[in-house]
Formats: structure tokens, sequence, C-alpha cells
């Protein structure tokens, strides 16, 4: 069984690196779209310092500095496995404590616009990754979601609050599960936001998070709710990282 994975009574055979001379920022940000990664990359200075590395590709680790701190920012991949091995991995390329991570998410409340930032409070656990980082239960809890809503409504950022759904299966969000999770308290549903909340309560890091509001389970048939080729509301919207900037400048001066 899953929930018999969990092993907190022998080593790891395998560890990440943990290099304390690496460069030192106040913290690291990470999201997925590679439109945001052009988009910082070009706008902000960076300097490239190191690369995380998989068997399809690197993604490139950029350090900048903004209003006197010094930030990271990478893009990571999709999917808790690989996108939780990069939160393990960032630290021999980066000295941190904070992470900020955000990006698109479905909605499971038709009443959520498409590009409303959802601040999620818990994040069922439909996912492998999480039950090798925490004991077994169905949630885990967000433990700075109360912080990042407190940003957020000391900017005047609209948000909404809510349970998210992680899961590993993107092609069996079936009826059954969305209607379960939704009566659940449930509004969004992505694929990393359980497990990299596993890794960093088991790391002892702080991580922040957000989604953007993104296509639509709550409707008689699944609908992406954007045109072709749109960016604005979406993951892909530059937007959402000067929110993630803001949010990480807080959380350094807080």
């Amino acid at each position: 069984m899953i929930i018999d994975s969990f092993d907190d009574k022998s080593p790891a055979k395998i560890n990440p690196v943990i290099n304390e001379n690496a460069p030192e920022v106040d913290a690291v940000i990470f999201t997925f779209s590679h439109v945001v990664g052009k988009y910082v990359a070009e706008n902000y200075g960076c300097e490239k310092v190191g690369e995380l590395i998989m068997g399809h590709g690197a993604s490139p680790v950029y350090v900048f500095e903004h209003h006197g701190r010094k930030f990271g920012f990478y893009r990571t991949w999709v999917g808790a496995p690989a996108c939780a091995g990069t939160v393990e991995e960032i630290r021999e390329i980066l000295k941190t404590d904070k992470i900020v991570y955000f990006g698109g998410a479905g909605c499971l409340d038709k009443q959520i616009a498409r590009g409303k930032i959802m601040v999620p409070t818990e994040a069922y656990r439909d996912e492998g990754t999480s039950y090798h980082y925490a004991p077994p239960s169905d949630y885990i809890r967000i433990r700075n979601a109360d912080v990042v809503a407190s940003f957020m409504e000391e900017n005047r950022i609209p948000y909404v609050l809510g349970k998210t759904w992680t899961t590993d299966g993107f092609y069996r969000e079936t009826l059954n599960n969305f209607e379960k999770h939704k009566a659940d308290g449930c509004i969004s549903v992505e694929m990393e936001g359980s497990a990299v909340q596993a890794v960093c309560d088991f790391r002892g890091l702080d991580v922040y998070m957000f989604y953007t509001g993104g296509d639509l389970l709550d409707a008689p048939e699944w609908t992406m709710r954007r045109e072709e080729g749109q960016i604005k509301d979406t993951q892909h919207d530059s937007g959402h990282f000067e929110i993630a900037l803001a949010l990480a400048e807080y959380i350094t001066n807080h």
C-alpha cells in the first residue's frame, strides 16, 4: 500500500548535496512557464549560476538583485516527482531557506474566474512523492497560507482561499473524484503542491505558494476558458511573476 511507504527509521541511499558555499539569496522563486522564464531572464539582469539537469534537458538557475535584495529563479518541471526533485537539488546551487512557488491550476468552482489567484490552505495527497517525506494522511497543511493571504490583503490583490487537490493522474481526474474533492472544499487541482510542501517540511524550508485559476472542471464538459494564444490571465502571464517577486520581498522583509 502506498500509505506504508513512509520510512523515518532508516537513512536514504541517495541524498541531495547541500553546498554551504553556494551563493546566498533571500529567497528562490520557481514556476513552470517557459514564457515567464524568458520574461525573467530578459528583464531582470539575471546571472546564470548553474543548471538543474534531468534526462530531457537542463533548466538554468539565475540570480538577480531587486530593491536591494538578492533572489534566485528557475523554471521547474511538471509533476510531483520532477518538481520536488528540483527543490531537493536547488541548494547545491543556491543557499536559501525560503521558496516562492507559483503556477497554473485547474479550477473546481465555476464562480472563480480564470486568472484569479488561488491560495491553497491544505493539499489532498493524490500522488506518491509526499508519502516518502511525510507520514500518511489525506491532506497536508500548507503552512504559510496565512502569510500569503496576508500579503494579498495588504497589496489589495484579489484572491480566494481553499484546499487544493494534488494529483499525478491528469487524465484520471474523474467525475466521482471531482465531486468528492469539491464537496470537501477543494477549489483547485494541480500536480505538485502536496509534494513540494512535504519536501519543504522534511528539509526545514519555508514555502509560499499560490496558483493562477485556469481550466474549469466545474462544468458539464471540461473547458480551457481561454482563447488560442492567450497569455493574460494564464500561468504564462508575467504579471503573476511580479506578484511572486513582491511576495518574495514581503517574506524577507517580515
